[in-house]
C-alpha cells in the first residue's frame, strides 16, 4: 500500500480553497507563472505570509514552484484527482467573475506593464505564460 503522503488528500485540497489569501494567489496565477515578489506587491502582504500560503497550496497539490536564481516562481497545476481538477477549474472561473479578484488582476497587469513604478519589482522577472496542456 502506498504511503499516505503520496495519495491525493481531499481534505487538504478543500482546506486550501477555504482561505481568501490562497484564493487571491490562485486568481493571480491563472494561466501564468509568477514570481513571489509580484504576489507581495499586489496583495500588499508580507513575503513570509505569502510564502506560507504558497507552501500550503503546494502541499495540497495545486501549485508547483520553480527556482530561478534568487527568484521563486509559482504556477497552478491540476491535481491528479479528476473531480478535484474539475472543482479547481470551476473555482478559477468563478474567481474571474469576482470584482475584488478582478481588481487584483488589474493591479497585476499594471505592475507587469510598468514594473519601474514598483520599487520591489524593478529587477523582478515578469510573469510568463504557462502551457495550458500541463497546467489547466
Amino acid at each position: 500500500m502506498p504511503a499516505r503522503s503520496s495519495q491525493f488528500n481531499m481534505e487538504r485540497f478543500f482546506q486550501a480553497l477555504g482561505d481568501n489569501t490562497r484564493l487571491r494567489l490562485l486568481n493571480l496565477m491563472g494561466y501564468q507563472e509568477i514570481c513571489v515578489c509580484y504576489f507581495v506587491e499586489i496583495l500588499a502582504q508580507g513575503q513570509p505570509k505569502i510564502s506560507r500560503h504558497l507552501a500550503y497550496l503546494r502541499r495540497a497539490g495545486i501549485v508547483e514552484a520553480r527556482r530561478e536564481g534568487k527568484w521563486m516562481h509559482y504556477r497552478i497545476v491540476m491535481p491528479p484527482n479528476a473531480g478535484a481538477a474539475q472543482v479547481l477549474r470551476q473555482t478559477l472561473a468563478w474567481l474571474g467573475e469576482d470584482r475584488a479578484m478582478q481588481a487584483d488582476a488589474a493591479r497585476l497587469s499594471k505592475a507587469c506593464c510598468s514594473p519601474a513604478r514598483f520599487v520591489t519589482l524593478q529587477s523582478a522577472p515578469r510573469p510568463a505564460a504557462v502551457d495550458c496542456s500541463t497546467a489547466l
